[in-house]
């Protein structure tokens, strides 16, 4: 954009300097000849009186004054046939001024200008005066150069201007670019500069409106997620009691238990609300996985599955927060257990990515998904369920930058790729 700012404002100088310039140097140099003609012309037509008065004598002192006073070479053709002054031969434009005709024209080396005079017995004559092309030019190379030199300050001038007014465009508009990219990250403090110009100034104006106001709706999401978990406390605390009022210690703990799983999740659900846009989105993946897919071995144990990890040794740093990378393993080992009988083998593994980040695979050879199903749709589940645990998996891959695959492999089942991006380094 600067650069195409820069181009088309000196393209546009550049040809109105071009159409004064031009003119303007042509001008001068008529000047400058019309000025040596006019010197000359005046300083020659003195000697007109004296042909018709002066003695040969007398007018020969005055020819050879005028013409070592002059750039000019002079030269006066007398009726009966004499030269005085500069020696030169009679042209046609002499001819013609002899027989009563002045007149001028240019002649190698310079400007022919002859003016027809008579002596004191009528017989007519004629006086020459070449002006060189030195004398026509004189001055006229130093103007020139001035002009262009004045021409140049002022498309030098005209593009500094230039270059600065794109430079704020610019600037303006990297800035809008960066605080709508820091806003996609979820830095709602990010603010654009209102005091940009033109437009530019509006728009980010705008933006920074949209930013509060989406900071007010996550404020608001947070108080009704926390609020709806309050009173899920209630009740499920009256369960809690109801549970430890049972006979069979066997039921009291098992319902216990789903209290409690109920219970956390509605703990993980208030600490999600809370920390949305303000947590380092950041952790690695290898420990996130290794400690879920261990909280899982235990089940699998139960259940007779066959479990195949391969965990890349750590550090492995993703884009995304601790626990929103666990909540998405558990929704996808979650699925196996839920949507395959039991005895069914899966496998987890995770490597590095080339680009950075990470790649989870969960794999599993159980029934796959049905034909057409679009199981990372949101509510969309292929095996009667709502769909979430994909969905989860789903968001939390666009919250990594990353991406979400699903596909059947050759010996079936289905496998499950989530592609995490890396974090962001700060800027230097």
């Amino acid at each position: 954009m600067r650069r195409r700012i820069l181009t088309l404002v000196g393209a546009m100088m550049l040809l109105v300097l071009v159409a004064f310039a031009v003119p303007l140097a042509l001008l001068v140099r008529t000047v400058a000849i019309d000025r040596a003609v006019g010197t000359a012309t005046a300083e020659a037509q003195s000697l007109t009186p004296l042909v018709a008065t002066a003695d040969r004598a007398a007018l020969n002192l005055s020819v050879a004054q005028v013409d070592a006073t002059t750039v000019a070479d002079v030269t006066l053709y007398l009726p009966d046939g004499g030269v005085l002054g500069t020696p030169a031969p009679r042209t046609p434009l002499v001819e013609l001024g002899a027989r009563g005709t002045s007149a001028s024209t240019d002649v190698a080396g310079g400007r022919e200008i002859v003016f027809a005079v008579r002596d004191s017995a009528g017989a007519g004559g004629a006086i020459r005066i070449l002006v060189p092309d030195a004398e026509l030019t004189r001055g006229v190379g130093r103007s020139w150069l001035l002009l262009a030199g004045l021409s140049l300050l002022l498309l030098a001038g005209g593009l500094l201007l230039a270059d600065r007014l794109a430079r704020s465009l610019v600037d303006a508009t990297t800035d809008l670019a960066e605080v709508s990219d820091r806003l996609a990250r979820g830095e709602l403090a990010a603010r654009a500069d209102a005091a940009a110009p033109a437009e530019l100034g509006i728009v980010a104006g705008a933006l920074n409106g949209l930013a509060g106001r989406i900071s007010e709706l996550l404020r608001e999401e947070r108080e009704n997620v926390a609020d709806l978990a309050h009173r899920v406390r209630t009740p499920l605390t009256a369960l809690r009691l109801d549970a430890e009022s049972l006979r069979d210690p066997a039921d009291a703990a098992r319902i216990s238990e789903g209290v409690d799983g109920v219970q956390r999740a509605v703990t993980g659900a208030i600490e999600h609300a809370r920390r949305r846009g303000t947590d380092a989105a950041t952790c690695d993946a290898a420990a996130v996985v290794s400690d879920r897919v261990a909280f899982w071995a235990v089940l699998a144990e139960d259940t007779e599955r066959e479990v195949r990890v391969d965990v890349a040794d750590g550090p492995l740093p993703v884009a995304i927060g601790k626990g929103d990378l666990e909540a998405c393993v558990d929704a996808l080992l979650g699925n196996v257990f839920a949507h395959t009988p039991d005895g069914t083998a899966f496998a987890v593994s995770l490597v590095a990515r080339r680009e950075g980040g990470a790649r989870l695979v969960v794999a599993d050879s159980g029934p796959g998904l049905p034909a057409g199903a679009a199981a990372a749709e949101r509510g969309v589940s292929g095996g009667g369920s709502t769909g979430l645990g994909l969905d989860i998996a789903r968001r939390t891959a666009d919250q990594a930058s990353g991406a979400l695959t699903l596909d059947r492999p050759p010996e079936g089942g289905l496998r499950v790729v989530l592609d995490l991006g890396a974090p962001q380094r700060p800027e230097s």
